[in-house]
């Protein structure tokens, strides 16, 4: 049993901090998650809104408290061709090697980092990486494993956060992967995804193929090199029972749908990000537990 998410003790800890959520739209729920779990308790005219960066990043201030929660956009932590915070839907995706200074020095003197980045690396292909700039004409490209990919970005991050951040101000913490639903491997229909669930996975033994154990091995063999302490917020098992918490149909469309669409719901099910208030919520309720009672769980 954890404690109880305390949106006062949150913000009485945050009190002259920053706290910070790095990585892609999953990450920026949970950051949204939590700016709502404690706006509540903030009078309006005591706190505010922004976007900078073109978006890249999105700041809560809070204002009696000093403290803002900030989003960043990064989602392979490293640089890439997909950084636009806006238009970021491309399908070549391509990733620079030893690229984290360029993110990264938005993220110094932050008190609280969470880290998270996974899906943007499944592409279902090998990955392609750039070595030297994205400025330069002729470009060096290699493919990599989506592993060993995944890999060089883990070395990369703590690299990074051994250099550049005071172990006696930071608190690092590191997010696992987010499960999706888009097939029904629970037990349901080949064709079936997350469209129209209305109950948890009851199994719990349950891990779907889209989770893969070989990115958790992963993380579990650079973490365990870390000069600096990260702390691993496992979201993967608890997510992975809950088909019924996805956006599905209940969300922003950004394209017009097209009468194929309309007439299969299911074809256009968002299975990949969570409803709010939910899941994302005890993600928080985690991350709480993990900074104040890090020894009961």
């Amino acid at each position: 049993m954890i404690n109880r998410f305390n949106a006062t003790l949150m913000l009485e800890s945050l009190r002259g901090k920053r706290m910070m959520f790095v990585g892609d739209s999953l990450n920026r729920g949970q950051y949204v998650s939590m700016v709502c779990l404690l706006h509540r308790l903030i009078p309006e005219d005591k706190k505010s809104m922004e976007t900078y960066n073109n978006d890249a990043l999105t700041v809560f201030r809070v204002k009696d408290y000093n403290a803002t929660i900030e989003f960043y956009w990064a989602p392979f932590l490293l640089e890439s061709n997909s950084d636009n915070a806006v238009v970021h839907r491309i399908s070549d995706r391509i990733v620079r090697k030893g690229s984290m200074n360029k993110h990264g020095r938005h993220w110094k003197g932050v008190d609280i980092l969470v880290f998270n980045t996974y899906l943007w690396w499944v592409t279902g292909q090998d990955m392609k990486i750039l070595k030297g700039s994205f400025k330069d004409v002729e470009k060096e490209i290699m493919q990599m494993s989506t592993e060993d990919a995944y890999r060089m970005a883990m070395k990369s991050l703590l690299r990074w956060v051994t250099r550049n951040l005071d172990r006696e101000r930071t608190r690092v913490f590191f997010t696992s992967m987010s499960p999706t639903h888009s097939k029904g491997d629970w037990g349901g229909e080949a064709s079936e995804n997350c469209y129209n669930q209305t109950t948890p996975i009851a199994d719990s033994n349950y891990w779907g193929s889209d989770s893969r154990k070989s990115i958790m091995k992963v993380i579990g063999e650079e973490f365990s090199k870390s000069e600096f302490p990260i702390t691993f917020l496992n979201i993967t098992q608890l997510s992975s029972y809950r088909k019924d918490a996805h956006t599905s149909i209940y969300k922003k469309q950004w394209n017009p749908l097209t009468t194929e669409q309309l007439a299969n719901p299911a074809s256009y099910a968002d299975c990949i990000h969570w409803c709010l208030p939910g899941l994302q919520d005890t993600w928080n309720e985690l991350l709480f537990a993990k900074l104040f009672h890090p020894d009961l769980i």
